[in-house]
This record gives C-alpha cells, structure tokens and sequence, in this order.
C-alpha cells in the first residue's frame, strides 16, 4: 500500500491529476508575482517551473499574460483545461518576487506536495514588510532628496526635500486609508506635497526651487515604466501597452496635481530651472547611493541587499556622468551604459548574493529615470493655450529625450536577457531538468 508521501509524487508525475488545484496555484503564482512588480517574462518563466515542479509538461500548457488578467490552459488531445486570475492592484514588493522564485526551485528540490507549496504560498502573501511605514517614509525623503543632489541641488535642498516628500508619503496614506481613486490620491498626494515644498519658503526667505522639482518623485512609476518597455521588447505587447498607459495616466495625474498647486502659490513655471548635476563626484556617489537605497526600501527588498543597491546606483549615476559631463555622450547614452554595466555585473552578483537579477538591476537604475522630463512635457500639454514656439520645441525635446531615456535603461539591465537569453534559459531548462529526474529516480526505487 502506497504511503502518502508516495501518493503525492505520483499524482505530481500525471500532469491532469488534481489539475483543479495545480491551475489555481499556478495562478495565484502568477498574480503575486505581476501584482508585486514583476514584468510578464519573469512571471511566465515563475509559473512555468512551478508547472515543471507539478509534472505537467511544458509543450501541455499555455499561458497568456495581460497586465490585470492572467489565463491558464492545459490540454492533451482530449483533454482542456482552462482558468482566468483578475489582478486587483498592483505594488512594488521585491522580496515577494525573490520569495516566489526561490520557492519555485526549492519545491523542485524537496519534491512538495501541493499542500506544502500553497502553505508556502500563502506564508508569502501575507509577510509583513521588511520596514515599518514611518521607515518606508524616511526611504521615500530619502529617494527625493538623493535626486534633487543629483540634479544639482545643496544639501540644503536635499534636506528640506526629504521633509517635504517624507511629509507627502503620509499624505499618500491617509488618501489610501479612505480608498481613494488610485488616480486621485496621485493627484492629491502631489498637490500636497509641492505645497509643502512652496512653504519652505517661509523657512528659508526664498523659493526653494529644487524641492520643488524633486519632491513629488517618489511618486514617479520607475518599475512600471521599466517593465512597459521590457515587456514590449519580449513581445508582451498587450500588457507592455497597459503598463506605459497606466503609468501615463500616474504622470498626468502627478503633473495635475503639481500645476493646480503652483497656481494656487502663484509660483513661476519651475521646469525651467537647469538640472544639470554638479562635477563634485564625491557628492553625486553619496546622492545616487541614498536615492537607490531609498526606493529600495519603498520597494521592500531585502535589508542585506541594501548596501550591494547603494553600490549599483554608484556604478550608474558616476559612469552616467563621467559619459555625459567628461566625454560629451547623450543623457540617452550615458543612461544605458550606466544600466548595461549594471545588467552585466549583475550576471555575476546574483550568484554572490542569490537574489534574483530584477533585484539587483532595478533600484540602482531608478535614479537616473527622467521623471522631471516627463512631466516638463505633460505641464506644457496642460498649459498649451500659452505656449510659444519656443517651449513646444522645448516640450518636444524633453518628451523626445524622456523617451529614448527610459528605452535605454530598460535595455540596459535587460542586456543579459537580450543577447544570451537563450544561454540562461537553457541552464536554467538543464537545472529544472536534472532535479524532476532526481526526484523520479527516487521515486521509483
């Protein structure tokens, strides 16, 4: 008589036995991982080992992946299964999406029964935070601050910035407490927190421009943005398209509500002022460190990765940089070269540390992404009846530069996805491949 241990390896091996309970955990995969910020190839290849691990083959199943809509297929010749998932909201939480993906391999490794796995599952769904909110709050001034000294404020500015953003973050969530319009508690957090940033005027006797510019950036969709782009390069191109409107509609509604407040404290157009970074390589390491740890912690990875994050963005901002100011190179081309060397270190560093790539890459890239551009553009589209010749070319050219920005980042860190996908792939494939015979092997002795 078969033990239970015995019966659930067996039943792993059938690919349609207990198909009801591997469809739906194979999406509940899924939507953790697309409502925590991973893009569409990440959550294709998480659910296809998942699959692996429950014995159903790959040439068996078939996936089909939009930004708020996950859909399932399994089928034989007679034989079809099919099931939907809604993703309801959407976040950023790093340690979910390296918490998935190592429970992935490990169920590989320790043969779970699916009881185990959707006991797993669930223990991840419902972690708490690696940082409690006031902390994450402090990460978010922090994240502004770092910014407004890499567009070339004093540490003047950094510091009344940080207030002002960390004040704008509590904003944020009492809006979310009364369940707001995801857009609307946009809109009012940005409104919110450039009125603080116009009311430290009254601290220092003058307009303080570059919190003004720099305040409301934690706001700004970095991952969405990154991801649109990823998933439009790896042919994801509904779910690319939903991705670049959603996070469209996130700037305009940071950008209503910026000019509704500048109206109101009769303030000059801002975005004029010059975000050049200052030479000072020393200043603009320390800034692009704070920045990345900043929004890693907004974006909960996990504390021992911190300082390999403030490395990263280091490596990117300077060499940005050193292209851009020493060598004469485009904002576009620094940027890549900056997320490429990254990407590339990155091929490495996540063996070092085992942490997935997304982890590594992302948050060190985040500083150098043109939030300011993109909402220079949409100010001017709102203030269109005013506008010269001159500020419509000006709009066109930070929307242009904005752009191609992004697009470089994001196929910066997605190098090693790009040119030898196939070669990781393929170890990975072997790896998968050489644990499901362990595990057979063992079951039939």
């Amino acid at each position: 008589m078969e033990t239970k241990d015995e019966k659930a390896l067996r039943e792993l091996k059938e690919p349609f036995a207990e198909i009801g309970p591997k469809m739906h955990l194979l999406l509940h995969t899924g939507q953790l991982l697309m409502e925590n910020g991973a893009d569409s190839d990440r959550t294709v290849r998480d659910m296809m080992r998942a699959a692996a691990y429950m014995g159903i083959p790959k040439d068996r199943i078939h996936q089909h992946v939009m930004y708020t809509t996950l859909m399932l297929n399994v089928n034989d010749e007679t034989h079809s299964y099919t099931e939907f998932r809604k993703c309801k909201t959407h976040g950023i939480n790093m340690t979910t999406l390296t918490a998935v993906s190592k429970l992935t391999w490990r169920a590989l490794e320790k043969n779970y029964s699916l009881h185990d796995f959707e006991r797993h599952l669930l223990r991840i769904k419902n972690r708490p935070r690696n940082y409690p909110f006031w902390l994450t709050a402090l990460g978010a001034g922090a994240a502004c601050g770092g910014f407004c000294k890499l567009f070339g404020g004093s540490w003047l500015d950094f510091l009344l910035t940080a207030l002002c953003a960390f004040l704008g973050f509590y904003t944020r969530k009492l809006c979310n407490h009364y369940a707001f319009n995801t857009y609307a508690v946009i809109a009012i957090t940005s409104f919110a927190t450039t009125m603080y940033a116009w009311a430290t005027q009254f601290l220092t006797g003058s307009m303080n421009w570059y919190p003004l510019i720099s305040c409301t950036l934690f706001l700004v969709p970095g991952i969405p943005l990154i991801n649109a782009v990823d998933d439009l390069l790896n042919n994801f191109i509904v779910s690319g398209m939903t991705r670049a409107t959603h996070t469209l509609l996130i700037v305009g509604a940071m950008t209503f509500g910026i000019v509704i407040a500048i109206r109101l404290g009769n303030v000059s157009d801002f975005t004029t002022v010059s975000l050049q970074p200052d030479n000072i390589y020393f200043s603009q390491a320390i800034a692009a460190a704070i920045s990345a740890m900043g929004f890693s912690i907004i974006f909960n990875i996990p504390r021992r990765l911190l300082p390999v994050v403030a490395v990263g963005g280091i490596i990117t901002v300077l060499l940005r940089n050193v292209m851009v100011l020493q060598l004469g190179f485009s904002q576009t081309a620094g940027s890549f070269l900056g997320a490429a060397a990254v990407g590339l270190i990155a091929l490495k560093a996540i063996h070092w540390f085992h942490a997935p790539n997304i982890i590594l890459t992302i948050p060190s890239a985040i500083p150098m992404i043109p939030g300011v551009l993109l909402y220079r553009v949409l100010f001017a589209l709102l203030n269109i009846q005013d506008i010269t010749p001159a500020a419509l070319l000006t709009m066109m050219r930070d929307g242009v530069a904005a752009v191609t920005i992004i697009i470089g980042i994001a196929i910066g860190v997605a190098i090693p996805n790009i040119f030898i996908h196939r070669y990781i792939e393929n170890n990975k494939q072997r790896t998968v491949k050489d644990l499901l015979d362990k595990r057979y092997l063992k079951d039939d002795e």
